[in-house]
């Protein structure tokens, strides 16, 4: 069984890249967050295929609807007003989807149907004569499925999977935003060879940042030619990117992930730390080589008196740290460094095999694809600390009882 997050908040998923649609379920989320369906659409939409001209041509709406868990006793009419879910034909069953409301506590369902793919791109892909990409999952998948799996787009080892990231994330995003204030956003900082020297960790060296700072830096962002806060970098990565594509190549990059307004001492010391959990869970995303907290690999080179983080009694006054020691948040920004490898289907021509391992050289006949992942991954990046944050921060209030909380009468 996989699951995100979790024991507390959690986040369960279940599509495929070329599937009807990716279903999800959040688990764990605390009754009374308000849960707005646009919101999570807004941030979908930073995800989903062709949102951006350098990344893939596929285009997806990738419009959500919410079905359980959601609930306003105050406006029964405005709670329904989301997307309408028709079953059938001509005689379909009718219902209306949830808009916004509050959370009950039951866990949240939501569903994202697929409405441009095109299966027929894959079938050199097909049986056990079917020819492997290099890079990809090909050929573990058919072994370890017996050959039942769905080979299209990849299946589940579609970055379309990451919708479940986002939804889940957007949940996240809510109950600590509500809580907290905490916001979480990331930056490209470097695409194949090219790097910027303009972070958001330089940016947001305090452990509080006002929510017009913060959405100030997200407009910004949106308004960039790709993803980052360094409009030189932008418009040479751009560059970059559109002569690799040209090249039939793809190439890597690097996002940084910065979350302010972060609650002090979630996470704990050792086997379930926060820092684990969080390299963990960002390592695992599809693509991705490299996770680095704070100054990450940097730290090797200095001595611990350069390291070390000066404290006063406002608080860390630098942030080295990234956030965390000894696993547990110290109320400065989370910060992380997420390396993507590059895109791993490309038009080039490459040495590979058949799955019965018969020897090929490979070139691919169809496809719409990345020519640099990162440059849509930054969503997926912020969704799943968030999740990790909201699951650390509950798992930290369990231990809190308070007997009043338990009395009915």
């Amino acid at each position: 069984m996989e699951i995100l997050g979790g024991p507390i908040f959690g986040v369960a998923g279940a599509g495929e890249s070329h599937g009807p649609g990716v279903s999800t379920i959040v688990f764990g989320c605390p009754a009374g967050v308000k849960i707005d369906r646009q919101q999570i659409q807004h941030y979908l939409n930073r995800r989903r295929p062709g949102s951006n001209k350098h990344g893939t041509p596929r285009n997806e709406a990738d419009r959500v609807v919410l079905t359980a868990g959601v609930f306003d006793d105050a406006d029964h009419a405005g709670m329904l007003m989301g997307p309408e879910i028709a079953i059938g034909g001509e005689d379909a069953t009718r219902v209306a989807s949830y808009s916004v409301g509050y959370s009950t506590g039951e866990p949240i369902a939501a569903f994202v149907a697929s409405a441009s793919s095109k299966s027929g791109h894959y079938q050199q892909f097909s049986g056990s004569q079917g020819a492997v990409r290099p890079g990809h999952t090909d050929l573990l998948k058919h072994h370890k499925s017996g050959g039942f799996v769905d080979y299209r787009g990849g299946g589940r080892s579609s970055y379309r999977s990451a919708i479940t990231d986002v939804i889940g994330g957007s949940i996240a995003r809510a109950f600590l935003g509500g809580a907290f204030e905490t916001r979480f956003i990331s930056n490209i900082v470097q695409v194949g060879n090219l790097k910027s020297g303009v972070t958001l960790a330089d940016r947001f060296q305090s452990g509080v940042v006002s929510a017009a700072d913060a959405e100030a830096v997200e407009q910004q962002l949106a308004a960039a030619e790709i993803y980052t806060i360094d409009p030189v970098f932008a418009a040479r990565a751009a560059q970059l990117i559109m002569e690799t594509r040209k090249q039939g190549d793809s190439l890597g990059g690097v996002v940084e992930v910065v979350t302010v307004n972060v609650p002090a001492l979630a996470g704990e010391p050792l086997y379930n730390s926060l820092k684990l959990r969080l390299m963990g869970s960002l390592g695992g995303l599809h693509a991705v080589r490299a996770v680095e907290v704070g100054s990450g690999h940097e730290v090797v080179t200095r001595l611990g008196s350069a390291n070390n983080d000066p404290i006063r009694k406002d608080g860390y006054q630098t942030n080295h740290h990234g956030g965390m020691l000894g696993g547990m948040t110290t109320g400065s920004p989370l910060v992380a460094r997420v390396s993507f490898k590059p895109t791993s289907t490309i038009t080039k021509a490459q040495q590979s095999v058949r799955k019965d391992l018969t020897e090929i050289d490979f070139q691919l006949e169809k496809g719409r694809h990345d020519p640099c992942v990162a440059i849509r991954a930054g969503v997926a990046v912020e969704s799943r600390m968030a999740i990790e944050l909201a699951n650390a921060v509950l798992v930290h209030q369990a231990g809190r009882v308070h007997p009043e909380d338990f009395e009915l009468f």
